[in-house]
């Protein structure tokens, strides 16, 4: 099941500041990963993916600007 960062952080009952602490990344990273104002690196995905139990297919990165096509 695809879904976002912000919606596995949310099945899991965790803040933004617990999620960033399972992760190793602060609090305000955290929440730029979810707002897609940045994107997280490659080896905080495979951190992501090991904490949440998912694949890396199943995490969904919003673009922060919608896409126009």
């Amino acid at each position: 099941m695809k879904m976002t960062l912000k919606a596995l952080r949310v099945q899991y009952g965790l803040t933004q500041e617990k999620a960033a602490k399972l992760v190793g990344v602060s609090e305000s990273t955290w929440h730029s990963y979810e707002n897609a104002k940045t994107y997280p690196p490659i080896k905080v995905i495979d951190r992501i993916t090991k904490v949440f139990g998912v694949s890396y297919d199943d995490i969904i990165f919003e673009p922060s600007i919608p896409i126009k096509l």
